[in-house]
C-alpha cells in the first residue's frame, strides 16, 4: 500500500470513535448520497485500488447463490465443489470466504476471476450507492478496510464541521 493511502487508513482507524459516532449521526442528513457521490467521483479520478488491494486482503466479500454459480461455472467446477473448497456460512447466515486474504487474489493484487466475481466486490467500497444512509455501519467498517472510504468520510466530516 502507498504511503498517502496507508495515512488515510490509519487516520481512518485512529479517528474510528468519532467517525462512528459521525456517521450515525448522518442518518436524515437529506444531501448524503450528494455528499458521498461527489466525493467518491473526485477520489476515484486518483485513486488506483490496485495499489492495495486492503479489501481482497482482510475481508470477505457475500457471496449470493448468483455468484456461486457464475463463479463455478468459470473455474468449471459444480457450485458445491465452490463452496466446499473455499466457502462457509457465517454467523449470518452468508457465504463468505473461510479465509483472507481472498484466494481468488493474485501476486499482483489483480483478480483472478474478475470478470465473474461476487456482486459484494463489484460494488465496493459501496461509497457511490443511493440511499447512504440505510448502509452507514457498513460504512463506518468500511473506514477501517478501505484507505478510501477513510479518506471520503473524513472529507466529508471536515467539511460538515466548516
Amino acid at each position: 500500500m502507498n504511503e498517502e493511502y496507508k495515512k488515510w487508513l490509519d487516520k481512518g482507524k485512529t479517528e474510528k470513535k468519532t467517525n462512528k459516532k459521525w456517521l450515525l449521526n448522518q442518518k436524515n442528513n437529506r444531501r448524503l448520497d450528494e455528499l458521498f457521490h461527489e466525493q467518491h467521483e473526485t477520489l476515484f479520478e486518483k485513486v488506483d485500488c490496485l495499489e492495495c488491494a486492503n479489501c481482497c486482503k482482510t475481508t470477505s466479500p457475500i457471496f449470493r447463490d448468483i455468484d456461486i454459480e457464475r463463479i463455478a461455472q468459470h473455474l468449471r467446477i459444480r457450485p458445491s465443489e465452490l463452496t466446499q473448497k473455499y466457502l462457509h456460512i457465517d454467523e449470518d447466515g452468508d457465504w463468505v470466504l473461510n479465509q483472507s486474504p481472498c484466494v481468488f487474489l493474485d501476486t499482483d493484487n489483480k483478480c483472478k476471476i474478475y470478470e465473474f466475481r461476487p456482486k459484494a466486490c463489484r460494488e465496493y467500497p459501496h461509497t457511490d450507492r443511493k440511499n447512504m444512509s440505510q448502509i452507514l455501519e457498513l460504512t463506518y467498517r468500511n473506514t477501517l478496510v478501505c484507505p478510501a472510504v477513510a479518506r471520503i468520510v473524513d472529507q466529508i466530516k471536515t467539511a460538515s464541521q466548516h
